[in-house]
């Protein structure tokens, strides 16, 4: 989403960061690039001027002329009024109210409400447990009633019962009603929209939020449509009074200006953003690490997140046992592939790593993208299991029939096999029996001690006792101040700025082979990215 932004303010700073001293000259030079750069990617007008207004006033004065490096200074500067201008702190949804607490979806069409509000059920059930009935007041949209049904089959939520010819007013009265008599604990009223405000639209809201009195209502706004959400926001606000901001489409290429601008303009907390079309593509909006993906400092709590949340702890644990045993076929080479994809493929992942950024357009240049390991998983696929056990009996004749199976070619097939060759002999060198059999044990156990995580480390290696990917603590029981502090613990441990958690948190080998600093993905438990050796 914030690419473009990303790669200006990226070179704006870089170069501040590299003299020695800076003049005010220097600062209002750098301070009218930041300014062309925010209105380039969308941000509203009054919004840019406040931004580098507040920035030009901290930046310009003793502690930055005074300071040793005052290229970093104004970084920083730059970074807290980002984080300033998102909100400061990551707002979650209000359920902080008598049952069932009624959250009220607004927005224009076509911005993801249905879809959204079928996210935010399955978010509240799985994670909050809590009973939630959706209902549908869009009696305009064909099917629109019905499309919310099957998303709450699909998520297993329940939806109020259609009934024909109801008023949205009267459905709203309904749902409130039967979430009553049915001990719901959350009531999503998914309103209808329009392609343009106009007044009828915003009588029936007012309607239906006088007889449904919601807690929380929540504007689902596209963050593609860029300096017209502003308008959008204020006008919700004003009419209707909006509670927070759902951002949908946060994985497009737009840029993001509309997120930049709604909270500075209404004042209004953004609780969710959309991260894609399946149900689980729903995160928490944390302004400090949107700012650090923005200037290009990677996210990396949000990463250990993501891995804590889609990597299987029994799977993990059965792997550790078997690096230990210095074992590691094709088939767990496509189970390292298939955790890739679920945390967001390369290039969910590449954005959310430090200085990485930069890297990603090199990394699709030269091939290493997604498309290559899809390709990579055919290959797999299109063997029989005991070529996928033991890779040495392939020879040329069976490399042809997998060739032809999976739309590859015999060079590609021999490219997979060298990969998985050199992954398989540092699996052995890490975790086998021989001279460096202790080798990776130690070096988990030393980190763990040095991060001061000791009694989380049983045995160095991973286990189900706590442990993910092979080394890893079970992440996925810790809430989000326990992974600041974690990462704060690696930073003072002396494990690397912001690489610390890549590179220091314990992760069962999973790095990235050939990449600068020995950056490891938390949780991925085998040898890390296919296809990323050194390249010359």
């Amino acid at each position: 989403m914030f690419e473009s932004l990303q790669e200006r303010l990226g070179s704006i700073l870089n170069g501040l960061t590299g003299r020695g001293a800076l003049s005010e000259a220097d600062v209002s030079a750098a301070l009218r690039e930041v300014r062309r750069a925010l209105l380039e990617a969308d941000v509203a007008l009054e919004v840019v001027r406040s931004f580098t207004d507040k920035v030009r006033e901290k930046a310009v004065g003793a502690a930055v002329v005074k300071s040793i490096k005052p290229g970093q200074m104004v970084v920083k500067i730059v970074h807290d009024e980002l984080v300033e201008m998102l909100g400061a702190e990551g707002v979650a949804i209000d359920l902080n109210a008598p049952a069932p607490v009624v959250i009220m979806m607004v927005g224009l069409q076509g911005s993801g409400k249905t879809t959204t509000s079928a996210k935010i059920a399955k978010r509240l059930n799985e994670r909050q447990n809590k009973k939630v009935l959706m209902a549908s007041l869009d009696t305009r949209r064909p099917a629109a009633q019905e499309q919310l049904r099957q998303l709450g089959e699909q998520v297993k939520v329940a939806t109020l019962p259609i009934v024909e010819g109801q008023t949205p007013v009267d459905i709203a009265r309904r749902a409130v009603q039967a979430a009553k008599l049915g001990g719901h604990d959350i009531v999503i009223l998914d309103t209808a929209g329009r392609t343009h405000i106009d007044e009828p639209l915003m009588v029936e809201m007012a309607d239906i939020k006088k007889v449904s009195s919601p807690h929380e209502i929540l504007l689902v706004a596209d963050s593609l449509t860029g300096q017209d959400a502003v308008n959008l926001a204020k006008s919700f606000d004003e009419r209707v009074g909006i509670t927070g901001l759902v951002l949908t489409r946060m994985d497009g290429d737009g840029r993001g200006g509309a997120a930049l601008s709604m909270r500075a303009v209404t004042g209004k907390p953004i609780k969710l953003i959309g991260t894609g079309e399946k149900m689980d593509g729903l995160e928490e909006f944390h302004p400090k690490r949107i700012a650090d993906r923005i200037l290009g400092m990677g996210d990396i709590i949000s990463l250990v997140e993501k891995a804590a949340e889609n990597i299987d702890a029994e799977q993990a644990a059965a792997m550790a046992k078997k690096m230990q045993s210095g074992k590691f076929d094709l088939n767990d080479l496509a189970g390292q592939l298939q955790q890739m994809s679920k945390m967001g493929g390369m290039g969910g992942i590449m954005g959310m790593m430090p200085g990485m950024g930069k890297m990603k357009d090199q990394m699709t240049a030269a091939g290493l993208d997604d498309k290559m390991f899809g390709r990579q998983l055919a290959i797999i696929s299109s063997m029989t299991k005991a070529e996928r056990a033991n890779p040495d009996i392939l020879k040329h004749s069976r490399k042809k029939r997998i060739a032809a199976g999976s739309g590859t070619d015999a060079a590609e097939i021999n490219k997979l096999l060298k990969m998985h060759r050199g992954m398989a002999d540092m699996m052995k060198a890490m975790g086998g029996k021989g001279k460096g059999g202790g080798l990776m044990r130690g070096m988990m156990g030393g980190l763990a001690q040095k991060m001061g995580l000791g009694g989380m480390m049983p045995g160095g290696m991973g286990g189900p006792g706590g442990m993910m990917g092979g080394g890893m603590p079970d992440l996925s029981k810790m809430d989000p101040k326990q992974l600041e502090a974690l990462q704060k613990q690696a930073q003072a441990a002396g494990l690397g700025g912001m690489k610390g958690l890549p590179g220091g948190l314990p992760s069962g080998g999973g790095g990235l082979p050939g990449l600068p600093g020995g950056m490891r993905l938390p949780g991925l438990g085998g040898g890390g990215l296919p296809g990323l050796g050194k390249k010359k």
